[in-house]
């Protein structure tokens, strides 16, 4: 194992190689690309399809947050999408609050918080909590992902405080340039296990079978521009940019006019952000030297669960740092760390976790998409 991975990440290559095929559309897939439904968030008076995991403790009724206040809830559904839910029966907001709280009869799933917990050796692989107490429920496929209820909301204008990733057409130029000319564009992903699909629905295999976040981003493009966009997807589970070094000739050899390098969640289990910076930095300028026309995007990951011994949080707002002085002409930031950030002051890890600890669920993999199609689409250029 290498030096800097917990445990997980060897639970997470195999479990993401496990479930790899099942990315492919699924032709009975609820799930329709929408290009509104991946504009940024930030962007748009609708939030669509924001998850929510009701709990209820010491008696008291199922409750969760939403990150803005509704002036208008279109729909609450069951994480599959095939079940619409009921306001007055199955769920209450009351107008003028983000709150919305589950009545006695709803057929809403809710649990408590010892249902996110499980005590040590009852579980293959036991996720330390902070606290000391039981472990961290981990959920290898779709587990969360049936605890979760998704909601459709219109809410007013510029309700989003938080930071907003924009057009990088001076720093991506050439890439731009090839969409706007809707010519064929070439992407490399090299990355862990989150830009191997870990947990969407698609790749899990269950309802409503969104994509990942990877593919939202090249249906994303093709429909923005008209382009044919190619991905060739390098990601591996479990893996840590001292990998990335190791393997970024594989980029290399693919030629490709974009590459993505999304690393982070695994070195976060100690490695310091100047190390991070330097094999991050090898990698740019593997790709700069061998392909000088071809542009990079560097992703700051998402946070992982703070209860969760294994990580140590102080690193995430680093790394980001980290990759912002490595960016220039030719090289963009996408910076899902501030952005996460911001949505856990707001929501909680279990409203948007895909497994427990450190991936995203279906809403999650949207807003990855979303952060990346800011800095390659603009939304007042593109016809």
């Amino acid at each position: 194992m290498r030096k800097f991975l917990p445990t997980i990440a060897l639970i997470i290559f195999f479990t993401a190689f496990l479930f790899s095929t099942a990315i492919a559309a699924n032709p009975d897939s609820p799930w329709k690309f929408s290009h509104e439904q991946l504009r940024p968030f930030w962007q748009s008076t609708i939030m669509y399809g924001e998850s929510l995991l009701f709990l209820a403790d010491k008696g008291a009724s199922p409750k969760a947050l939403l990150l803005f206040q509704p002036t208008r809830i279109v729909s609450v559904c069951d994480s599959s999408g095939k079940i619409t839910y009921e306001p007055g029966h199955d769920y209450i907001w009351k107008p003028g609050t983000k709150e919305i709280v589950l009545p006695k009869g709803s057929r809403i799933i809710s649990k408590t918080s010892a249902d996110l917990r499980s005590a040590h050796g009852t579980q293959k692989y036991d996720l330390h909590h902070r606290d000391g107490g039981p472990a961290i429920l981990f959920a290898p496929k779709h587990e969360y992902h049936v605890m979760q209820t998704m909601v459709t909301y219109e809410h007013k204008p510029d309700a989003w405080k938080g930071p907003r990733p924009s057009f990088a057409g001076t720093q991506l130029p050439r890439t731009i340039k090839k969409l706007s000319e809707k010519r064929p564009l070439k992407i490399a992903l090299l990355g862990d296990s989150i830009s191997t699909g870990c947990n969407s629905s698609g790749w899990a295999n269950v309802p409503p079978f969104q994509p990942p976040y990877q593919d939202l981003l090249v249906m994303n493009l093709e429909a923005a521009y008209g382009s044919k966009v190619e991905l060739v997807n390098f990601a591996v589970g479990g893996m840590s940019t001292p990998w990335g070094v190791e393997n970024i000739g594989r980029v290399i050899e693919a030629k490709p006019d974009l590459v993505i390098l999304a690393f982070g969640m695994n070195d976060a289990s100690g490695r310091s952000a100047s190390d991070y910076q330097a094999k991050t930095r090898a990698m740019v300028d593997a790709v700069r030297k061998a392909l000088p026309e071809t542009e990079v995007i560097l992703v700051a990951t998402m946070l992982g669960n703070k209860d969760w011994i294994a990580l140590k949080q102080e690193l995430f707002p680093q790394y980001s740092n980290a990759l912002a002085e490595l960016c220039g002409p030719g090289v963009a930031l996408a910076d899902m760390t501030s952005v996460w950030t911001e949505l856990l002051k707001h929501k909680k890890d279990w409203d948007m976790t895909g497994n427990g600890v450190n991936h995203p669920n279906d809403f999650g993999h949207r807003v990855y998409a979303q952060v990346l199609s800011a800095l390659l689409i603009n939304d007042t250029s593109v016809k």
